[in-house]
């Protein structure tokens, strides 16, 4: 690439940067503006009621989950004949997510970037594990959600339709919303099979083509591991996300009103809270809105359910800061060693 292609992509990324973290601070400030001085002093109440045990070990957990991510990556290298040391490969992830929290997708560069420095791996190959990496987390997410919203059948159901009532007179019963979705499938499928090949002359519909068929490689890609190896993919995967809500759990345990809360409840709050990552900068600002929110679904009162979703989020992005520091120092120290 050259100057001129290098400089318009720095300025995309900062662009990107600035947007989502102005959605962050909006955030921040609308929250804030609709509080009251009481509010305000009983969401500060709660933050120093909280037991900070148990938020070190959310941290923890958000370690581990790292941790497991790592082993998964090193899955992906087998094939290549590549066996990247564990310790080199746990650095590379924590780094990627402290860098996507300064640039949006920063990370995926810099974790191949830091992997060719300790492991001489060329980036264009890990860059590959990489996006097969993200094609499969995407796909797990939507599996994720179909289940949350089949999980809807409950408090969460409820508290959907009582907030959608308050503002609608009259809302669809499950039955019309299902009939509309089926519908919406048979359309999909029709398009599909009679007009895809002319759409794909149109610019976007040959873009969510190619994004389709690399999501179908990806899959494919797993299953060329090996039996072992495939089910160990899918194991490592089931354990992160389960890593993802147990955080949750955790975090519930650092106050008196969240600690009866179980796994459902934390299982909601990570769906709430993973749309909040996609919204602004790392989240910042959006989550710990939906974290409230999700809590709201259980009665729990908007202090505490601000003070559990800013302490969530905040000991996440901090233990990744730090450790993603500590291995930046890491990595530049065995650059300036393998240059010696």
């Amino acid at each position: 690439m050259n100057k001129e292609g290098n400089k318009g992509q720095l300025w995309k990324d900062v662009l990107k940067m600035v947007v989502f973290l102005g959605i962050g601070f909006f955030f921040i400030y609308w929250f804030l503006l609709k509080l009251d001085s009481e509010q305000k002093a009983a969401i500060w109440q709660s933050f120093r009621e909280a037991d900070y045990a148990w938020v070190a070990v959310a941290m923890v957990c958000c370690l581990l989950s790292h941790f497991v991510r790592a082993l998964r990556w090193q899955l992906l290298f087998k094939p290549m004949g590549c066996k990247p040391n564990l310790n080199n490969t746990f650095g590379s992830v924590v780094i990627a997510y402290m860098a996507n929290l300064a640039f949006p997708r920063a990370g995926e560069v810099m974790r191949c970037a830091t992997l060719r420095t300790s492991e001489g791996i060329p980036v264009e190959k890990s860059l590959g594990t990489v996006v097969t990496e993200r094609l499969i987390d995407a796909l797990s997410f939507l599996f994720i959600v179909i289940i949350g919203m089949l999980a809807m059948f409950g408090k969460a159901k409820d508290w959907l339709y009582d907030t959608l009532s308050q503002k609608y007179d009259s809302l669809p019963n499950m039955f019309m919303i299902g009939g509309v979705l089926l519908l919406l499938a048979v359309l999909a499928f029709v398009i599909y099979k009679v007009f895809w090949k002319r759409l794909l002359h149109i610019k976007l519909f040959a873009k969510i083509n190619d994004m389709l068929i690399g999501m179908v490689d990806g899959v494919k890609s797993i299953l060329h591991l090996g039996k072992r190896n495939t089910a160990l993919f899918l194991i490592y995967s089931i354990i992160i996300y389960l890593l993802y809500i147990l955080g949750g759990l955790i975090i519930f345990q650092a106050f008196d009103e969240t600690s009866p809360l179980g796994m459902g409840a934390a299982f909601v709050l990570y769906l709430f809270g993973s749309v909040g990552m996609t919204f602004s900068q790392g989240g910042i600002g959006v989550y710990p809105v939906l974290v409230q929110l999700s809590l709201d679904i259980y009665g729990i009162s908007m202090e505490v359910g601000t003070a559990c979703g800013w302490l969530l989020w905040g000991s996440q992005q901090a233990i990744v800061i730090v450790v993603g520091a500590a291995y930046l120092i890491y990595f530049s120290l065995l650059k300036r060693k393998n240059k010696n």
